[in-house]
């Protein structure tokens, strides 16, 4: 699945892991995405969106 917002177009950021020896990865944040129902011009359709908009 995709990881990116329908409504807002939110998607994954890239960082690094930090542990406590400081050997340094790259690590990818993916934002809260869920399938929801919506229901646009009359017909419901699916779609994936964040959990902030769906707030």
């Amino acid at each position: 699945m995709a990881a990116v917002c329908d409504i807002c177009a939110k998607k994954p950021t890239f960082g690094n892991n930090r542990p406590w020896s400081r050997k340094i990865t790259k690590r990818r944040f993916d934002p809260n995405i869920q399938r929801v129902r919506a229901v646009i011009n009359g017909t419901p359709k699916r779609m994936n969106v964040c959990t902030s908009c769906i707030k």
